[in-house]
């Protein structure tokens, strides 16, 4: 592989279309020369060594809350009035907490989302994945991400939530705007706007929805998450809201991503996808080495609680930490041939869903979505093909993931 020498290392980077169809030529650059980098453009530090990421994950004096806090009070003050709903509902997530908070939210949101729960879904996903193959089947043809990635994952949270089947076409609108705004790069400031907007609509949404469940119980996620008890308390109103949503758009977001990536990396590894076709049950490692080898989640970031030294270099206290999730999934130091896709490979962990306190809590869900997804769609379709030599990828930082992905297959 061969880099791509910028004259900055600045992580504005990732907005030019170049560096944002293939950033791994871009990581590798950073990695090897400067790879704990203060951003002197964008005012934060980058991360881009494996073991560098995992020691930051794994340190209680990096804070998953005051990143969140950080990357509001960079806003502009007249977006800020408009954004703060939007990072108050994120600070009463999992996913923006620390422990003793964090610990008490995981714990009865784990009491509900349980792996019984997961496992019941499967049938469900498997007749949604045939329900959308069948309806493109008699074209030849489809845009994966518009008819299959994108829909899939949806409806089946909106499922295990037991959100009503006529609402599922408003979620995907809530969940792009609220995720839109997320990450510690520059955003154009009409996505506050809209990122609000949906905040309020989602909430009232979910609001409704909560207190009909509290008063006719329903066997599903919502009712679960309603009467979940840990140490004797409840999800108040507004965590109940606030992790609904997460659930709802994270998982949304990863998913589809995840699907849009894997397929595209086995059509351009036709050795890679020919082997998972003769061997099916390679299927679990393949989905691992998709999300290693072109991760849906690129970016995490926190603050520094305390100064920390961290590579020869000190971090200050309140100072923003972006760890490159993609680049420490590429790191020769702890992959051999980091840049291959191999199904078979048999490495480690990769930082793909997260580590420590915040792994990903939905991992399980993916998991089965995406193996469910993978197999039927190589078993119905022996004949699949990329359709286009042009791919356009989507400009948030923190997801990677291409807009439209057209194939062609036969049956």
């Amino acid at each position: 592989m061969s880099l791509v020498v910028n004259e900055t290392l600045s992580l504005s980077n990732l907005q030019t279309p170049q560096v944002r169809a293939n950033p791994y030529p871009f990581y590798a650059q950073l990695r090897s020369q400067d790879p704990v980098h203060w951003d002197e453009e964008l005012g934060f530090w980058v991360l881009t060594r494996y073991a560098d990421i995992v020691a930051v994950y794994q340190d209680s004096r990096f804070s998953r809350a005051q990143g969140l806090r950080r990357g509001y009070e960079r806003l502009p003050e007249a977006e800020q009035v408009i954004a703060e709903p939007v990072y108050h509902s994120f600070s009463k997530t999992m996913f923006y907490s620390d422990p003793p908070y964090h610990t008490r939210l995981r714990g009865l949101v784990n009491s509900a989302f349980t792996p019984t729960a997961v496992e019941q879904m499967r049938p469900y996903v498997q007749q949604t994945v045939d329900n959308l193959l069948d309806a493109v089947q008699t074209d030849g043809k489809m845009d994966v991400i518009h008819d299959f990635a994108y829909p899939l994952p949806i409806m089946v949270i909106a499922q295990m939530l037991g959100l009503p089947v006529e609402d599922r076409v408003h979620f995907k609108k809530w969940s792009d705007d609220l995720f839109a705004i997320l990450g510690s790069v520059p955003h154009a400031s009409d996505l506050m706007e809209r990122a609000a907007r949906s905040l309020h609509e989602l909430t009232s949404y979910i609001t409704k929805l909560s207190d009909a469940r509290r008063q006719h119980s329903l066997n599903d996620l919502l009712t679960a998450l309603v009467e979940a008890v840990e140490g004797g308390e409840h999800l108040t109103q507004e965590e109940l809201v606030a992790n609904v949503i997460i659930l709802l758009s994270a998982g949304h977001e990863t998913t589809s991503n995840l699907v849009g990536n894997g397929l595209l990396a086995l059509l351009q590894h036709p050795d890679q996808m020919q082997k998972l076709r003769e061997q099916p049950k390679l299927i679990a490692s393949a989905i691992e080495e998709m999300m290693r080898y072109d991760n849906p989640v690129q970016i995490s970031y926190r603050s520094a609680a305390a100064d920390v030294e961290l590579g020869g270099k000190l971090i200050r206290k309140g100072q923003l930490v972006n760890s490159i999730l993609g680049a420490g999934n590429r790191d020769p130091e702890h992959y051999a041939e980091p840049d291959r896709f191999d199904i078979t490979r048999e490495e480690g962990r990769h930082l793909g869903l997260g580590l420590g306190i915040h792994f990903c809590l939905g991992a399980p869900l993916l998991r089965l979505e995406a193996q469910i997804a993978f197999s039927t769609l190589l078993r119905r379709f022996p004949q699949l093909y990329l359709a286009t030599e042009s791919l356009e990828w989507q400009e948030h930082p923190i997801f990677r993931g291409v807009k439209s992905l057209p194939v062609v297959f036969s049956n």
